[in-house]
């Protein structure tokens, strides 16, 4: 088993792990000779959100080389934070201590335990080289293992729509947070967005007209058969949920929303254009059954 790669983008992979790191303290990296895919799918998340992503090796690597016997993928188990930890000294920032020039990351064995090693070349502002080096420990898992993980398995959508950005709705979220535990999303096809909360002391909606809705293949033919583009579909999250996957705002550029309405909300957040994305994470919040909203 042989794993090395150079990061040549090392911002996006930062911000790629800065998303997830507060969902779950451990997540599962596959790496695959074209993609990088992350899952977070632990059932003690906060609401049972998990994350599905889904990177191609160019947009983050050069230099990728991987070989196992497992039809050349290696599938880990890694603590988040130590591996956001590795990754954020590998970004050059105007505080740090030297430039980066090279990082490279690969897999290893140190005293038995199986490690990600990185690499950091760089040079100081006085022109002096600097090696820096992190070992994140991994579990590698067996492909019985990995054959095992599987996405939730979700009814088609009743509503595609684009989100604002995700900044913007996160400090009207964070706001929300001390009055309500559930957020109650509403969208029809006529370019309208409702985030709501009702408890016994406050009622709060809060509005987007005019926003995006991507066009899908399950178009009817006949027009007698569309729905009404006014009909709101909804879906109710754990609020703490939804809060922590608008952490991604720090990668997003484009965020498409679908609401399978009392069933979930799934959420393609893409890292780049979508024409051109180097990669999509797929949020899924499963929905909170309440007959008071």
């Amino acid at each position: 088993m042989r794993f090395r790669a150079s990061i040549e983008n090392v911002p996006t992979f930062f911000k790629i792990i800065q998303s997830i790191e507060k969902l779950q303290k451990k997540c599962i990296i596959k790496f695959t000779e074209t993609n990088m895919h992350i899952i977070c799918n632990s059932d003690a998340n906060e609401g049972g959100i998990q994350v599905w992503s889904q990177i191609k090796v160019e947009s983050l690597f050069v230099g990728y080389r991987i070989q196992s016997n497992a039809a050349n993928e290696i599938t880990m188990a890694i603590t988040s934070e130590a591996l956001l930890g590795a990754l954020k000294s590998a970004s050059s920032s105007a505080t740090s201590a030297y430039e980066t020039e090279e990082v490279i990351m690969k897999l290893a064995k140190k005293n038995g335990q199986a490690v990600l090693t990185f690499e950091i070349n760089g040079l100081t502002r006085v022109g002096r080289k600097v090696r820096v080096s992190h070992d994140v420990k991994i579990e590698v898992m067996r492909p019985a293992d990995v054959a095992r993980l599987s996405e939730p398995l979700c009814p088609e959508p009743d509503l595609h729509i684009l989100l604002p950005p995700l900044q913007k709705l996160r400090t009207i979220v964070d706001r929300l947070r001390p009055m309500s535990d559930i957020l109650a999303i509403r969208a029809n096809n006529n370019g309208c967005l409702r985030l709501s909360i009702n408890t016994e002391s406050v009622k709060v909606d809060t509005e987007w007209k005019d926003c995006t809705n991507p066009k899908t293949q399950n178009i009817p033919e006949d027009p007698e058969d569309a729905p009404d583009p006014d009909q709101l579909f909804t879906v109710l999250v754990s609020l703490r949920s939804f809060l922590k996957f608008l952490n991604s705002h720090v990668v997003s550029t484009t965020t498409i929303a679908c609401i399978c309405q009392n069933h979930c909300m799934i959420l393609y957040v893409y890292i780049g254009d979508v024409a051109d994305a180097g990669g999509v994470l797929t949020f899924y919040i499963p929905a909170i059954i309440d007959d008071e909203f």
